[in-house]
């Protein structure tokens, strides 16, 4: 099963038991199919870049939830019912591309040893040059012929 992110940005006055009751809802649907709910994260109240406008009025701050999980790949479908959802300003899935994780994650053995490629020499050494023969180079008057 693919690993999925879907945010949901919730009206600012939103009360705390009806946003654990939304995600509570979207995890039970997910889990119903299936998946498994990963990773849970709420950002709070933020700023929006601009405002958002609902039947209700305009938005100029949301409530910000991560949701992370595995699911099957129709999970966008099934959550069409988020759109009419009320409580919600805007609502995004997003598909974890390239992501390694279950057996495959652990049967991989082709970045065992990425960390022994690297270069073993301390990265803040540095080729310095005490060779000042340049300076006869560059006059700082040049009108003068180079004297002083």
């Amino acid at each position: 099963m693919p690993l999925y992110d879907c945010m949901l940005l919730l009206k600012p006055h939103v009360k705390k038991e009806g946003l654990i009751d939304l995600v509570a809802r979207v995890g039970r649907h997910v889990y119903s199919r299936n998946g498994v709910l990963t990773e849970l994260k709420s950002f709070g109240t933020v700023q929006l870049g601009y405002g958002i406008r609902k039947l209700s009025g305009r938005y100029y701050q949301g409530q910000l939830m991560q949701m992370t999980m595995m699911a099957t790949p129709n999970i966008n479908k099934e959550l069409q019912y988020l759109n009419k959802e009320d409580r919600l300003l805007r609502w995004l899935l997003v598909k974890h591309r390239d992501s390694k994780y279950g057996l495959e994650f652990l049967n991989e053995d082709d970045g065992e040893l990425e960390l022994s490629k690297l270069s073993r020499g301390n990265i803040y050494e540095e080729d310095i040059d005490d060779d000042d023969d340049d300076d006869d180079e560059y006059d700082e008057n040049p009108g003068n012929g180079g004297k002083l």
